[in-house]
């Protein structure tokens, strides 16, 4: 003995066995009882110190502990029956026999300590923590009545670790003679089902204060600890589920937060929705349901049947039917007959039961706002116990959290597939070919925010020009889509009256302002908000007019420079009202690329803004330049770079790239027209020659009367001086006739009596397009003739 391990050896016989049956232990107590020494007996086979017929009374006593009376050989050749309690390690056996098993002597101060018939556990120790008495329900928790344990200590009693700990407690209250309490999971029964317990432990003195025990008295809170560890579940349930708004992901989440905490295999099924979107409201059997997810404790989930995306049929004496169909859950404990009767139907459900033992299952209706959505399916294998009435409640408590996390994940999948659809057929579908720029786009509507309001165009405008459009409506869903479609509406009716840029954004500007206002504000702050950049440019005269309202510069690269960014006035962002905007005029070579883009490409939450507009330099400075396609590759470079690889970018992005053509001279006539009438005809004659010149004779006598109509209309009510030009590229031949006056022509339809006014509507029906766009000196009317018959 010593101070920290008060203990006398040889009160308790100890002998330790390896696998192979072979002593590897024997200490005091053995040799007191039997007379052998260790010399003598380790090493040697343990069955040689068992007498004849000794081995039968051995039982097992729960635990993977054996205990039993069994007759020993003495080293002076006498036979003695012993009881010995063996517990298992993992190199062999301990084997303990208590040699001080005589009760209490009746003025043992031991003897004075009341055990009190009560449900608690109690036990009294002496000095050297050996048994000296206990209870009923402490004997019942150790398995063995207390004569077999009298005289043993913890570890002698069992041998697993949570035994080590509390007698290590036990001996620091002898020390301190202070009590002391531990909380401990104990394997109980032969199912090794975990129960929880609080030993307390308190010193037993006597009048002197010496310590001449210990006295234990140990509380069974297993609920607690079951009702602790289930609200612990649903905590965790509540932070873990639910975490984006994607069905299949938050099937997942489900099956994550239940396996191994509740079940050993959790599977999610789910009714397809009905034409509407919504899952059906009558169901009746043979259901199908479509695997969302599934969870197992092996790796790969070998035992499920039915792979995530798949369907699988349940007939109507199926638990998931049975389940789904009358919205209540059900438990089953193998074997059950009702499902024994359904899996003899289903063989490879029940070969895949049998192979990994399924001893107990659980399936829980789905339901969210009064409608079921599928089936949850809990199954036991590896854990020994069944589903109980409180594992029931503690599914349907998570499983009803998961409910609404998924059908809030099938409302936003359907709106926000109503609001890409309506984006997608408010964006245009293919960009218009023009003879000014050769154009590529791209949109992404957002992984996480949803579809938005980003929107671009390409819009022909008269004398071959081009008018390059990118813009974004604050926020996300329908109501932005919409938004955004009124405005790109908008755009192209100001567009198509050719209004300058900071004109139409002055305009566009006005609508959204009434727009805010339509949709109710009241507090002065704007409901609907816009960013917009709207370019025109040139073939002509090579030159592009901007201007922006809030939203971020284009990019440009000329033929063989350097990417940069285009300095442009900020400009407020549309919906403020009664702000100014501003525009800036850049000539461009023949052959620039132009980037037009929102801001959902380059913000993000991993980098700053500087940084990507950098990346995005970068990106265009490795464009092809002209070439089929090299546009649409600059797009998908720019796209790989900047946005994340894990598909989570925040908000969506629209691109528009536009490499500008130029119009060569020799494709453009200009004259100077004398205010004469008298000089129509001379001006005819050069444009005949002209046409002829270009090899477009064929055309000549829709322009000679387009022309004639123009010019006698500009010299008779415009103001000189007046000019006439022509364009054509391959497709179309241009007319233009520009004079100094702001009033513009309209067309009318002549009576029968009047000598004029039939002018306008001639060249109406011999044109394609026609009209007039004010200038700074005045106004132009123009008309479009088709060169190329429609085939």
């Amino acid at each position: 003995m010593s101070p920290d391990h008060p203990f006398d050896e040889a009160s308790t016989a100890r002998a330790a066995l390896d696998g192979d049956g072979t002593l590897t232990e024997w200490n005091e107590g053995a040799r007191a009882l039997l007379g052998w020494t260790a010399a003598e007996v380790l090493g040697r086979p343990a069955a040689e110190l068992v007498a004849d017929g000794g081995l039968a009374p051995v039982a097992g006593l729960g635990g993977d502990r054996l205990g039993g009376t069994l007759t020993l050989r003495h080293r002076d050749g006498r036979t003695l029956p012993v009881w010995l309690l063996a517990h298992p390690r993992p190199d062999g056996w301990l084997v303990v026999s208590p040699r001080h098993t005589e009760p209490l002597a009746p003025g043992d101060p031991l003897n004075h300590v009341d055990l009190i018939q009560s449900p608690c556990a109690m036990a009294i120790h002496d000095d050297q923590l050996r048994l000296r008495r206990a209870n009923q329900a402490m004997t019942d928790v150790l398995g063995l009545p207390e004569e077999r344990l009298r005289g043993l200590r913890p570890t002698e009693m069992s041998d697993l670790p949570h035994t080590h700990e509390l007698e290590r407690h036990m001996l620091q209250v002898l020390a301190s003679g202070h009590s002391t309490h531990v909380g401990t999971y104990v394997p109980v029964g032969a199912d090794r089902k975990i129960d929880a317990w609080l030993a307390r432990m308190a010193p037993i003195t006597e009048a002197g204060g010496r310590v001449l025990g210990v006295s234990v008295a140990a509380h069974d809170f297993t609920e607690q600890y079951l009702a602790r560890e289930r609200l612990q579940l649903v905590n965790e349930a509540s932070v873990r589920i639910g975490t984006t708004l994607d069905v299949t992901r938050t099937a997942q989440e489900l099956t994550d937060v239940c396996v191994p905490a509740l079940a050993d295999f959790v599977s999610v099924d789910l009714l397809d929705p009905a034409d509407g979107g919504d899952p059906p409201v009558r169901v009746s059997p043979p259901v199908t349901l479509r695997r969302s997810a599934h969870r197992s404790v092996h790796a790969g989930t070998p035992e499920a049947l039915v792979k995530p995306g798949d369907t699988d049929s349940y007939p109507a004496e199926s638990p998931q039917a049975k389940s789904l169909l009358t919205g209540r859950t059900i438990l089953a404990t193998l074997p059950d007959r009702d499902i024994d009767e359904w899996l003899s139907r289903d063989r490879p459900r029940r070969d895949r039961a049998l192979e990994y033992g399924v001893r107990a299952g659980m399936c829980v209706p789905i339901r969210a706002r009064g409608t079921t959505l599928g089936i949850a399916v809990f199954a036991r294998y590896r854990r020994p116990d069944s589903f109980t009435a409180d594992d029931a409640l503690l599914a349907e408590e998570i499983t009803a959290h998961a409910a609404v996390c998924i059908d809030n994940a099938r409302r936003y999948s359907r709106e926000r597939e109503t609001a890409l659809a309506l984006q997608r057929s408010l964006l245009p579908r293919t960009l218009a070919h023009t003879a000014a720029v050769a154009a590529a786009s791209r949109y992404l509507p957002a992984a996480r925010a949803g579809v938005g309001g980003d929107w671009f165009d390409v819009i022909p405008l008269s004398g071959m020009r081009v008018a390059l459009v990118v813009g974004d409506v604050v926020g996300h869903g329908v109501q932005a889509s919409a938004t955004m479609g009124r405005l790109r509406t908008a755009v192209r009716t100001l567009a198509d009256i050719d209004l300058a840029p900071e004109e139409l954004l002055t305009h566009l500007d006005d609508l959204v302002v009434r727009l805010s206002e339509e949709t109710g504000g009241g507090d002065g702050s704007p409901e609907v908000g816009a960013t917009c950049l709207y370019a025109v440019y040139d073939p002509v005269s090579r030159r592009c007019t901007m201007a922006r309202a809030g939203h971020p510069p284009p990019m440009l690269v000329a033929p063989g420079g350097e990417p940069k960014e285009i300095e442009l006035p900020a400009g407020p962002p549309l919906g403020l009202g009664g702000l100014p905007f501003e525009a800036a005029e850049l000539s461009l070579a023949e052959g620039t690329l132009l980037a037009f883009f929102t801001n959902g490409l380059i913000e993000s939450h991993t980098r700053d803004e500087d940084t990507a507009r950098r990346m995005l330099l970068q990106a265009l400075a490795r464009d092809g330049g002209p070439g089929d396609g090299s546009l649409e590759r600059t797009c998908d470079r720019v796209l790989h770079t900047l946005l994340p690889k894990d598909d989570t970018a925040c908000d969506d992005v629209a691109l528009l790239l536009a490499r500008t053509r130029g119009l060569p001279a020799s494709q453009v006539a200009t004259w100077d027209i004398p205010a004469d009438p008298a000089l129509v005809a001379p001006v005819r004659k050069q444009v005949l020659d002209q046409l002829g010149d270009w090899g477009l004779s064929e055309a000549s006598f829709t322009t000679e009367l387009v022309v004639s109509e123009l010019v006698t209309n500009a010299i008779r009510y415009g103001a000189p001086p007046i000019r006439l030009r022509l364009i054509h590229d391959e497709t179309t031949l241009i007319c233009e006739v520009s004079d100094t006056s702001h009033t513009a022509p309209h067309l009318r339809r002549a009576k029968t009596w009047d000598e004029g006014g039939r002018g306008l509507l001639l060249v109406a029906q011999l044109t394609q397009r026609w009209g007039s766009r004010h200038t700074t000196e005045g106004k132009t009317i123009w008309a479009e003739l088709a060169l190329l018959e429609d085939e």
